[in-house]
């Protein structure tokens, strides 16, 4: 056994060269599930072999007892469906078939917990992978890259946290190469951190995110909990997204998590007793207004989530918020959700329900970012967070007023996309949780003050980033362009002798 410890970059460097077999032949928005996948299977082929050489060292060959042991692990590998078996047999003709029978066999054997997560992969396709010779030969490339020693994820050699870190890092930079064709799967890792902290998840919270991707926001608001106690739920409605999401809570241990695919607006599929589940925390970067996302159903919803309002047939942000706020806690659940900017400050539909939730005390923070921070949009955005807390009879009830936070000046300039710093995040929400007006960047605004702007929400209102120009002392500038016009003047004299020096030779 190769107890030699493997730090993250070298994990980090080896998965992303592994990509190297796909490039430039298949798009990375495909390739990426392929990759993902078949990571996923090393890991637990790994985890599984670590766990056979230990039982063997303790019981011999004594094979049953060691089967009955591996039995009770937190997965069963069944046997011939292991990485290393596939390895074995990465010359043969039908690869892609093997791969996919290993596959369904180990969701067959898992399947309370893994369940459905392969069924929209498929390595014997020929219009993702090419034609049976280009196929055979990547998949024989991809087997063997993912062989090398710095992808030996045994538990003796690598934390579960690293690996854990290595599938989000594959997501970032799969993300970064997809552009606009990752929106739905991958919300920049220090973004997602902020929203975390900004929501406060607590021990014993039950944490959701109706728009889960894969999941990246949901490990962060965890990370967020000291200890392990918590409960991680998440819907989306992508099935290849949903599967990455699944993928991603096994391999940072959150085996329990419950992530279901469905349409959250239309039919959300975490329901009690034909009611939302409620939830101490509710976070999520749904997508930005989401053309045809149910208006016609909305005003029939059999959960009542739009009473304040119908949103726009062709702008989903509000209702992804109604829905947000209505599974929350009454009185204590608290959300934090990343919104384009139209959201704090568009009429009609949207502006009442808006209002409405102001109204009912619930706004508690306005946050504006950076614009480029998302490959998907180079545009600004801004988080909202919500808190029911502040109804009536809640710990907050008292509070009234609404901090606006103008943080759009600070982030780290990158070459092709922004991004936060620890530093950026830590003052956001020192700022939030300190609730006091900081000159050019925080301003903490009563219902009075945000009812005589008609409920407008937009951050330049609130905040004042207006810099005075300095003044120009004109005569030093008009002495200045004396001098420069002198110096011209011999500058052009010395040229005429020089030239006239060259003609005469």
């Amino acid at each position: 056994m190769n107890t030699t410890i493997i730090e993250q970059k070298d994990i980090n460097n080896a998965a992303w060269a592994a990509c190297d077999t796909f490039r430039g032949v298949v798009d990375p928005a495909q390739y990426k599930d392929y990759i993902l996948v078949m990571m996923f299977v090393k890991y637990i082929s790994d985890v599984w072999k670590d766990r056979y050489e230990n039982y063997r060292k303790q019981y011999g060959d004594d094979d049953v007892r060691i089967r009955r042991k591996l039995e009770r692990e937190r997965f069963v590998l069944p046997k011939g469906a292991s990485f290393y078996d596939l390895y074995e047999q990465r010359n043969e003709a039908n690869i892609g078939e093997l791969i996919n029978e290993a596959l369904d066999a180990i969701e067959e054997a898992n399947k309370a917990k893994l369940e459905g997560v392969f069924r929209n992969i498929d390595f014997n396709s020929e219009a993702n992978l090419g034609k049976t010779k280009d196929r055979n030969r990547r998949l024989k490339m991809l087997l063997e890259d993912f062989n090398k020693p710095q992808l030996d994820m045994s538990p003796s050699r690598v934390s579960e946290d690293v690996i854990g870190n290595t599938y989000i890092y594959l997501i970032e930079r799969f993300a970064s190469d997809s552009g606009k064709k990752a929106g739905e799967f991958y919300t920049p890792h220090k973004v997602s951190k902020l929203v975390a902290k900004l929501a406060g998840p607590k021990p014993g919270d039950r944490i959701c995110d109706p728009a889960c991707g894969s999941g990246g926001l949901l490990i962060e608001a965890a990370r967020e909990v000291n200890d392990r106690n918590f409960a991680l739920f998440g819907m989306e409605v992508n099935g290849s997204t949903w599967a990455l999401a699944r993928m991603n809570m096994f391999l940072h241990g959150a085996d329990s998590a419950r992530i279901e695919w469905c349409n959250t607006l239309t039919s959300p599929a975490l329901v009690e007793n034909d009611r939302l589940m409620k939830f101490n925390v509710v976070v999520a970067n749904p997508p930005f207004s989401l053309d045809k996302w149910g208006a016609e159903e909305a005003e029939n919803d059999r959960f009542n989530r739009f009473w304040r309002g119908v949103p726009p047939k062709s702008r989903g942000d509000w209702a992804f918020i109604s829905h947000m706020v209505e599974a929350a806690l009454e009185k204590e659940g608290r959300v934090a959700v990343i919104v384009p900017h139209g959201v704090l400050f568009r009429g009609a539909a949207e502006g009442r329900i808006r209002r409405k939730m102001i109204e009912e005390n619930l706004l508690d923070a306005v946050i504006g970012l950076p614009g480029n921070l998302f490959p998907t949009t180079s545009i600004p955005v801004a988080i909202l967070v919500f808190d029911r807390s502040r109804e009536k009879g809640g710990v907050n009830q008292n509070r009234k007023d609404v901090i606006f936070v103008d943080a759009s000046r600070d982030y780290m300039p990158g070459k092709n996309q922004n991004s936060l710093s620890d530093e950026h995040i830590r003052q956001i929400v020192e700022t939030v949780k300190a609730r006091q007006d900081v000159e050019k960047y925080a301003h903490v605004a009563t219902f009075e003050e945000i009812k005589n702007n008609d409920f407008n929400l937009n951050i330049p209102r609130y905040v004042d980033t207006f810099e005075e120009e300095e003044e120009i002392d004109i005569d030093a500038v008009q002495q200045e362009i004396y001098q420069l016009e002198n110096e011209l003047a011999e500058v052009r004299a010395k040229m005429a002798v020089l030239l006239k020096d060259v003609m005469r030779k």
